[in-house]
């Protein structure tokens, strides 16, 4: 897509976990990003957290992109791993049918959010040479070691800079260690990089014997393997900061040589009722779950009307509160559709037209500001209420105008892109409108209407205070009756 944005692409600015700042962003190759973002272990649904995340880098890449940039999203799937082989026992299924179930699962939920695939989405079981190449070379340099077990380790203590991405010294956690020592570690945080074979288990053949591959290798191996030694943006969940983020840049640059990711993006937490979420807790939702109950657009909003670093408190009452400030943008939209006549639809001459205003700048400004989707949806809720402005004064041109900049703006964000309708009488689980159906509230307003007609003042105030206590606000205009929700 063309894009109207060239020029601000030398704005952005990311927050990078290594350095622990903001700085300006600068791509290996001029024009392209190489993104690799640490995907999901498929042994179950995806719970919320996941939706987070996946939201969040999908907010990335539709910026990039928006900016003009050739992105190459690449997103792992680990389908081999202690859980997934327990998983398959406790359940008597094959390994391959119990990955390939959540792996189609996982698909569903991630497009019902509005997310885009990943250029590539590489599975692990299917890199296990590229794998055994990387673990031969961290060998053969001394950066790792046999056991008498048949378990292949990362030496810690062999690559000097340890620890850089957590802020962590290797002497301080050794000094205050209480990780059981393994008889064939030389040091307690020595990982694995090959786990010797277990009976009833996957296996391949490799120069220590029969195994399979431990979890921190797969992802040096693969990111590599797709986007190069080197690469511009590596993502994940905060939670994998240490020890599988730090593992992979102590692997991946002993065996490359290379500086492994120049930047580094980590998702904020979701805490549930103030608690974070943890299946021991029995807080835990997941993806299909929540959007049982809210549209999958109104989970999307709520995600992203919080910063991607920050921490998110995760509540029924927060994706009520997102819903119908949702549906207030929404209502912003009918009500200029209504009175133009018209259904918005999105061209690049109108997409141009919207950046180039000042709202256009702002959310420009917040987007390139280390992604600041909450500051740019406060920009929409501006463009909102400067649309109602305009129908209270009857200007329905300038109300329609600024309608386009909302739909427009809000389209890198993938909401508000839904026909008004379809978005308002939507009905989720037992749920219609959260409140009075979009139908509903025509016909009151038709009946206030023929009440006032007839004369029949106290029905018209009584309709007037009904839709008033159920949240919605009447405009009267010469132009007829328009309504939003409060």
């Amino acid at each position: 897509m063309t894009t109207p944005l060239a020029d601000a692409m030398s704005q952005l600015a990311i927050y990078d976990s290594l350095t622990g700042g903001k700085r300006p962003f600068e791509p290996l190759k001029a024009g392209k990003v190489g993104m690799y973002v640490c995907g999901m272990t498929v042994y179950d649904y995806c719970h919320i957290g996941h939706a987070r995340m996946m939201i969040g880098f999908d907010m990335v890449v539709r910026w990039l992109t928006q900016l003009g940039y050739d992105v190459n999203y690449v997103r792992n799937i680990t389908d081999i791993d202690d859980k997934i082989i327990a998983r398959a026992a406790e359940n008597g299924e094959e390994i391959g049918a119990l990955t390939q179930r959540f792996i189609t699962a996982m698909h569903e939920d991630f497009a019902a959010l509005g997310c885009l695939a990943p250029d590539a989405e590489p599975r692990a079981t299917d890199h296990i040479d590229d794998m055994q190449q990387m673990i031969e070379t961290l060998v053969t340099g001394d950066y790792a070691y046999a056991g008498d077990n048949g378990d292949v380790y990362y030496a810690v203590d062999s690559f000097a800079n340890y620890g850089k991405l957590s802020k962590r010294n290797l002497d301080e956690m050794q000094a205050g260690s209480r990780v059981d020592v393994e008889n064939d570690k030389r040091n307690p945080f020595d990982f694995v990089l090959w786990k010797a074979a277990k009976p009833d288990e996957p296996q391949w053949a490799s120069p220590w014997g029969q195994g399979r591959p431990g979890w921190h290798i797969e992802c040096s191996a693969m990111s590599t393997k797709c986007l190069g030694n080197t690469f511009d943006i590596h993502g994940g969940g905060h939670d994998l900061q240490f020890p599988h983020h730090e593992n992979e840049i102590a692997q991946s640059e002993a065996a490359t040589g290379c500086e492994y990711a120049r930047n580094w993006m980590h998702v904020g937490f979701i805490n549930v009722d103030g608690e974070k979420m943890s299946k021991s807790l029995a807080n835990f939702s997941t993806i299909r779950d929540v959007i049982a109950k809210y549209l999958p657009e109104t989970v999307r909003f709520f995600l992203l009307s919080s910063h991607y670093r920050s921490q998110v408190n995760f509540s029924d009452s927060a994706l009520d509160e997102a819903h119908n400030s949702l549906s207030r943008l929404y209502n912003a939209l009918k009500v200029a559709e209504q009175q133009k006549g018209q259904t918005i639809t999105i061209d690049d001459r109108i997409m141009t037209d919207a950046y180039n205003t000042a709202a256009g700048q702002d959310f420009i400004k917040a987007m390139n500001d280390d992604f600041n989707s909450s500051t740019a949806i406060s920009v929409l809720f501006g463009l909102a209420r400067d649309i109602n402005k305009a129908i209270k004064a009857e200007e329905v041109e300038t109300a329609w105008q600024l309608a386009q900049q909302l739909k427009a703006l809000a389209q890198v964000l993938n909401i508000l892109q839904q026909p008004v309708q379809q978005f308002l009488q939507a009905v989720i689980g037992d749920k219609a409108e959260y409140g009075l159906t979009d139908a509903a509230i025509e016909g009151l307003i038709v009946e206030r209407a023929d009440a006032k007609t007839n004369k029949n003042f106290a029905r018209a105030d009584e309709i007037r205070e009904q839709l008033k206590e159920a949240g919605i606000e009447l405009e009267d205009s010469r132009a007829g009756t328009t309504w939003r929700r409060a």
